[in-house]
């Protein structure tokens, strides 16, 4: 199968392709040639509420099928997914930008929660309650909770859709999915080997949107009494949004929001293996992950030369470039909002004392594309320290003891990941108990796995997706009690 077979350019809804109902359409252009992907459906509220008509009516087959039967059909997603991992990851650099060596390890990424969660399926078990009374039997039934509204985001296109969607799935509910604007044709890729896996239509559904009507169809997924069920991956402050608008029909919720990283470096750590996981943590995705590095702390000691090292790494192994150079491992940043947040950021830092070690403006090749920068004498009243810089910027605050590194990592509103490098054991224990987040790298810069838990805690979200704890967000329990036995 080619790319251009692969790449739809209508929408998914009751196992059709279609176009909006009144035929608008917006572009998607590559972030790093400014060149046009294609057109995509400019849907709004009535085509949103017609996908959701068509979940809620496939719904009432697909939640009766066997855990066996969804484990088959997801298992087959699986492997047309690794079948056309090429085709795949072309798709996702061209309209994202990353360099397709990460691309195709996102697909890898991706198809491992469709993998995962096939064989979830089959693990959903209840309980038989001890009765407090004779004539009695109580049960606990774990059921899908119905309509799954989906919004996931541009960093990840693929995996996102996956981890959401095969969770979802597997427990026997159906989905209606919103892309992001600026890549939607990964989700609608996998839409098109989900209907040659055996999904039914109805069962998997996505709505693509122009930004100026994404409030429209969020507000319809969020408000409809159709719709059980939400899972959003995005900004702390749209999922806010979503979260109030949602209260209003009672909806489960799971909101994977922003995150403000520490990463610690204390002088117990071996400063090369920290370095290592700093430039996988840090520069990955040209530094456009919620779970990214934001706030780098190094204790004193070590600090001179930490940067020393940061400054070699840099220079040896970040190569700015078009995803699709071989040599390329940092691409653009998503559009100029993204290039012009990090000017912000480091123009606030040199502002406030920071010094401009590397980069610090834009790259040569134009577009959106970014110089990875550095920045040392980084102070925790800097604006990076309160705001996701989501670029390939680090900037590296000193401190002095255990006890400033944890009281400055949980000064955030944010929880979602965090690092520290240590190989001193009580020191560990000491500060892994400390540091408030919901995911927590300790001497490991790449944590995410399907095995894993991803949540956050604070203000970067409720609930957890991957792990055998994901599918459990899409079930509710229902207690059964029979009398007069």
């Amino acid at each position: 199968m080619s790319v251009s077979s692969l790449l739809k350019k209508k929408c998914y809804v009751n196992g059709k392709w279609i176009s909006a109902k009144d035929g608008a359409v917006f572009v998607v252009t590559n972030p790093s040639t400014g060149e046009i992907v294609g057109e995509v459906p400019d849907m709004i509220e009535g085509d949103t509420n017609e996908a959701i008509a068509a979940a809620d009516a496939a719904f009432q087959t697909w939640s009766q099928t066997t855990a066996k039967e969804r484990c088959q059909i997801l298992h087959k997603w699986n492997d047309l997914i690794l079948k056309h991992k090429e085709e795949l990851a072309a798709i996702l650099t061209k309209e994202m930008g990353k360099p397709l060596k990460e691309s195709m390890g996102e697909i890898g990424y991706g198809a491992s929660f469709v993998d995962w969660f096939a064989e979830e399926a089959r693990r959903v078990y209840g309980d038989v309650i001890t009765t407090p009374a004779k004539g009695r039997k109580l049960f606990a039934f774990k059921q899908p909770v119905g309509v799954a509204g989906m919004i996931t985001p541009w960093n990840f296109p693929h995996a996102m859709v996956t981890r959401k969607a095969g969770a979802a799935l597997a427990a026997g509910c159906t989905v209606v999915l919103k892309p992001a604007e600026d890549t939607p044709f990964s989700a609608l890729a996998l839409c098109e080997l989900g209907e040659q896996a055996g999904f039914p239509p109805g069962v998997l559904n996505v709505v693509t949107c122009s930004r100026p009507n994404a409030a429209k169809v969020g507000n319809a997924i969020c408000t409809s009494p159709l719709v059980a069920k939400i899972s959003f991956t995005g900004s702390t402050a749209v999922g806010k949004i979503l979260l109030k608008t949602g209260a209003s029909t009672v909806k489960k919720f799971s909101l994977e929001l922003g995150g403000n990283a520490p990463f610690i470096v204390f002088d117990t750590a071996d400063v090369d293996r920290a370095v290592a996981g700093l430039m996988v943590c840090k520069f990955r995705n040209s530094g456009q992950t919620c779970v990214c590095a934001n706030r780098i702390l190094v204790q004193e000691n070590v600090y001179d030369s930490f940067v020393e090292k940061v400054v070699a790494a840099m220079k040896e192994q970040l190569h700015v470039g078009d995803g699709f150079d071989a040599k390329c491992t940092v691409g653009p940043l998503i559009n100029q909002r993204a290039v012009e947040k990090v000017e912000n950021h480091i123009k606030n830092a040199l502002s406030n004392g920071g010094k401009l070690i590397l980069g610090g403006k834009r790259h040569k090749l134009g577009g959106t594309f970014f110089e990875p920068t550095l920045i040392s004498n980084a102070t925790t009243d800097m604006l990076f320290c309160t705001e996701e810089t989501f670029a390939p910027m680090a900037a590296i605050i000193k401190f002095k003891t255990e006890e400033e590194a944890t009281r400055i990592a949980n000064d955030t509103r944010s929880g979602l990941a965090g690092y520290f490098y240590s190989n001193d054991h009580q020191q560990i224990w000491r500060v892994a108990d400390k540091i408030n987040v919901g995911i927590l790298g300790v001497n490991e810069g790449l944590v995410s796995c399907v095995e894993g838990p991803f949540g956050g805690v604070k203000e970067s979200g409720i609930g957890i997706e991957g792990s055998k704890y994901g599918i459990e967000d899409y079930l509710h329990i229902k207690y059964v009690c029979i009398g007069g036995l």
